[in-house]
């Protein structure tokens, strides 16, 4: 690599940084600690299957609180969606172009993998 189309350690960072600070698409998900193991939790769900937060929490491995502090972000990027009428509140994987090309992704990756 010549050394103009090197990147100067400090431009890397300030490029990272400014990635982190505006995060978009995959990253906006995975910058959160917890959200990829509940991602791999719901998308292990059995079609149709509905739950509530105690139940994704369980499922995933996680504590409750864990999954309330996600579970807006999980309905803001279509990847869960609210029962309606459903008290306490219960969640289902939503029928969202999101989720079907999460399903996508991780066949491709389990594929891989083998």
């Amino acid at each position: 690599m010549s050394e103009s189309t090197q990147t100067h350690p400090a431009e890397e960072k300030d490029t990272k940084e400014a990635r982190l600070e505006n995060p978009t698409g995959v990253l906006h998900l995975f910058q959160h600690e917890s959200v990829p193991i509940l991602i791999d939790a719901i998308l292990t769900l059995p079609p149709g299957r509905e739950f509530n937060k105690t139940e994704l929490a369980d499922h995933a491995g996680v504590t409750r609180q864990t999954v309330s502090n996600y579970i807006d972000l999980l309905l803001e990027t279509e990847i869960v969606e609210e029962v309606p009428n459903t008290s306490p509140r219960r969640y289902r994987v939503a029928r969202s172009e999101a989720v079907k090309e999460l399903f996508e992704l991780n066949s491709a990756l389990n594929v891989a993998g083998e």
